[in-house]
């Protein structure tokens, strides 16, 4: 009996040697190669040897022994192996995240990047490229796999690479002065991890706004098991992304002060008065500037370009009628939110976020910035399917064409009707700009409530959508005793919720992906011994361009502390108008939704306006880790917070920790000024502010007649109050002289001799948005100033008007022709009539 167990003992372990051998053999495939993929083929049970057949991407036919059959699409994807080696690791061990890995490939990748020209609208800008292109090169690991990727800075700037949705060392994270040291110009970068994840993640530079003009692509993590099946005839990477011939530096100063609205006149856009005139809205436009309100609207820049895999249009065709297609979907965008839909049909998801679900079909869905989803279709016929990605304001798409033959597109989605969406919005909306509470927790996208400014439904559904809306915020103020949480719930298709939006009976339904859609494959409860709630409010205001956690930036508030072993619940209300792709580094956590302890596992979560959603993580890491808006000039202004691990290892790339945390915050202080010189026939007026941090202002100002005998110049530097920034209380430095004896208002003389005065005083921003402005001087002269900038009356044409207590005032138009130059005219009452340029920096 002993012989025979010892001979069981030796038996079972020639078989693990024997499958190990196996799982190493098919560990030297070629996934790590772009547009290859190596297969185990096997042959009768008499032959006892394994024969390795290659087979380009898109052809699953043998091609020979050692063959690849590429269209030019995969040729170009090749690209991706530039400095590409792989080492067997035989080892099997723990790695470094605390999860079982088993031995794996070192898989190597060097990426080289340099400046570079790119033409998307007839005239060249400034790209980064990697390896040769503006799209970074997907990189393929095997889970198990050690990765090594050097990073070879070519640039005049310092650059970093940050690893997106990947658990590994807090060293290797790519946060500048954060987790990583910067890459300086010249330096070269090794960022070293074990894979313990499958699925689909991406890259980018977390430098400044590098983001924006390249330096991103897309991760792919193939499973371990089950790798020499073939169940898709293409797996293809869909980087989405946007492109501006403008400066991303001068995006962040524009959108902190624009004095043209140059991006709303671009994308048509501006809602002025005239257009509210012509489609009966004037009085939806009034109570949206009595409210304190800019005009409506989804995103915040203007692009040139919308791309897919860097090209506005291309085309797989080596597939047929038939064929199941596996899109890797990686938003890459910097502030662009895509709907995607399909000419063939539905969408089936099967994963989010590198994460995979319960597979669910749908007619489109929504990816926020920095999402990620892996999505199956097929071909209905032998014909070209269009996969279309439309930028959530509707401004353009880019294209992915499958198949040969007839191009059959997907839906287009028409331009919304803003005027609608502001006509919700004012609903919603306090005086106090504070979003009115609502009766029921909305969260995990059940509602959309763009559905009011989507023309291709019904008008009766957006007047449901209206209705209920309004029905809601009725019920909040006089029954807040009733109030429900709904974020966790099926919601029924008759409240056009959960996705479900139901049109006119000779239309089909559209279903809709939304969170609460999405289960995880296994369960995902974490424990309840050891839980820590953590509350935030997202909130921001357009007119400065200010978005906070709790109406402080990043670099106003200190880190959040955790503990490892707790369990870290973090509820987040919306309370502003934009959505926000709140992402955290390092880290899944858990999205609570209807499916309870199937609720899905993500690494950023999109919260649309008054919504409230529920995240929980395990905090089983080390260091320092951002959690932050992904949107990347929110980012930019310091939405964001750090979460850091008590009691953690020395971070060996950051020596000195303060001094780099000094610098981290640093990034988040970012100084903005603008400039406004109008020269007219009648006077001189120039105009500077500069926007220092957060909540700094200084406004310098200066108007004269041209023998400077009559002029009146202040400077003044202020801190803004609030959290929508309505009232700047200053002081300041004022210069006049006049000819004219007078009294003011307030029975005060206007001297007729040269004035130098210290004042001090506030200005605050008033219904219809006009701005009033009262200060005092060290002798006790009172002044008061009422005035407004850039009323829409066309979308060229601007308004303006101030009237001030020492009884002067003056009014006049602009006509904008460039985002730098207007034409404007004007009446003063000190200078009278004129006419002339007006230029803005």
């Amino acid at each position: 009996m002993k012989n025979r167990n010892t001979s069981k003992y030796i038996i079972a372990l020639m078989l693990f040697f024997s499958l190990q051998g196996f799982s190493q053999m098919k560990d030297m495939d070629m996934n790590g190669m772009k547009g290859m993929k190596m297969e185990v083929k096997k042959e009768s049970k008499t032959d006892t040897k394994k024969k390795m057949k290659m087979t380009g991407k898109l052809d699953n036919k043998p091609v020979g022994k050692i063959k690849m059959k590429m269209n030019g699409k995969e040729k170009m994807q090749m690209n991706g192996m530039t400095g590409m080696k792989m080492d067997v690791n035989k080892k099997t061990k723990s790695d470094e995240n605390g999860k079982i890995s088993f031995g794996g490939k070192t898989v190597r990748y060097d990426l080289y990047v340099k400046d570079t020209l790119v033409n998307f609208s007839g005239k060249p800008a400034r790209a980064i490229a990697t390896n040769g292109k503006l799209q970074a090169p997907t990189l393929y690991f095997t889970e198990g796999d050690t990765a090594e990727i050097y990073l070879h800075n070519m640039l005049k700037e310092n650059t970093g690479l940050h690893w997106h949705g990947v658990i590994l060392p807090n060293e290797m994270d790519g946060v500048p002065f954060l987790t990583s040291k910067p890459v300086k110009p010249g330096e070269t970068q090794l960022y070293k991890f074990k894979i313990s994840q499958n699925g689909t993640y991406w890259y980018h530079s977390h430098e400044g706004t590098q983001e924006q003009i390249g330096m991103n692509g897309v991760l792919v993590f193939k499973e371990r098991e089950n790798m020499a099946e073939q169940k898709f005839a293409a797996d293809i990477p869909v980087l989405l992304g946007e492109w501006t011939d403008e400066n991303p530096n001068q995006i962040m100063r524009r959108l902190h002060m624009d004095q043209t609205d140059w991006w709303g006149i671009k994308k048509k856009t501006t809602q002025s008065y005239f257009e509210a005139l012509k489609t009966g809205n004037v009085g939806t436009k009034l109570l949206n500037e009595w409210k304190r309100m800019e005009a409506m609207d989804v995103s915040d820049v203007y692009y040139n370009k919308f791309l897919i895999n860097g090209e506005n249009s291309s085309d797989y065709s080596n597939l047929k009628a038939g064929d199941k297609v596996h899109l890797r979907i990686v938003n890459g965008g910097s502030s662009t939110y895509f709907w995607l839909n399909f000419g063939g049909g539905k969408i089936k998801v099967i994963a989010n976020d590198g994460n995979e679900v319960v597979p669910i079909d749908v007619d489109r869905l929504i990816v926020g910035v920095s999402e990620t989803y892996d999505i199956e279709v097929t071909l209905p016929e032998n014909k070209s399917f269009e996969f279309r990605a439309t930028s959530e304001d509707r401004q353009g798409f880019a294209s992915l064409f499958l198949g040969s033959g007839e191009k059959i597109n997907a839906p287009i989605l028409p331009r919304l009707e803003l005027f609608k969406g502001m006509k919700m919005m004012n609903g919603m909306m306090k005086m106090s700009g504070d979003m009115k509470p609502m009766s029921m927790q909305m969260g995990n996208q059940t509602m959309d409530m763009n559905e009011v400014m989507y023309p291709e439904l019904p008008e009766s559904q957006k007047m449901a959508t209206m209705d209920h809306m309004n029905e809601m915020m009725g019920m909040s103020e006089n029954s807040q005793n009733m109030k429900m949480d709904h974020s966790k719930m099926d919601m029924k298709s008759d409240m056009k919720m959960d996705g479900i939006t139901m049109n006119s009976s000779d239309q089909k339904s559209i279903k809709r992906l939304t969170y609460n859609m999405l289960k995880s494959t296994e369960k995902t409860i974490l424990p309840e011994d050891n839980v820590r709630t953590l509350n935030f409010t997202l909130q921001g205001n357009m007119r400065n361009y200010l978005w906070t956690l709790d109406n402080k930036t990043v670099a106003e508030t200190d880190k959040i502390l955790i503990k490892k072993g707790e369990v870290i619940r973090m509820v987040i209300y919306n309370n502003s108008m934009m959505r926000h792709p709140m992402h955290l580094h390092g880290h899944d956590f858990r999205l609570v939704n209807s499916k309870g302890e199937y609720s899905p596992m993500k690494t950023v979560v999109d919260i649309g306006p008054m919504e409230t959603d529920t995240i929980e993580f395990a905090a089983n890491q080390d260091g320092d880790w951002f959690f932050h808006c992904h949107i990347l000039y929110h980012m930019m202004t310091g939405m964001g917070r750090v979460f850091s691990y008590e009691n953690s290892a020395p971070n060996p790339q950051l020596p000195h920790k303060e001094m780099s945390y000094k610098m981290f915050k640093k990034m988040n202080n970012m100084v903005n000024t603008t400039a406004m010189l109008d020269v007219s026939s009648n006077k001189l007026h120039l105009e500077n502010m500069t926007m220092i941090g957060p909540r700094w202002m200084n406004v310098n100002e200066l108007h004269s007649n041209y023998s400077f005998m009559h002029y009146e110049g202040s400077i003044k530097v202020g801190r803004f109050l609030g959290k929508y920034q309505w009232a700047l209380p200053y002081v300041g430095f004022r210069t006049y002289k006049t000819h004219d004896m007078a009294q003011t208002w307030f029975g005060q003389n206007v001297k007729p001799k040269d004035q130098n005065v210290a004042i001090v005083g506030m200005k605050y921003i008033l219904p219809l948005l006009v701005i009033a402005d009262a200060n005092v001087d060290q002798n006790g002269k009172v002044v008061l100033e009422l005035s407004r900038e850039g009323i829409p009356l066309s979308p060229r044409l601007r308004g303006n008007f101030s009237v001030s207590s020492d009884k002067e005032y003056d009014f006049g138009l602009k006509y904008i022709l460039q985002k730098w130059l207007a034409v404007s005219t004007n009446y003063d009452s000190e200078y009278g009539f004129g006419a002339g340029l007006t230029f803005m920096y």
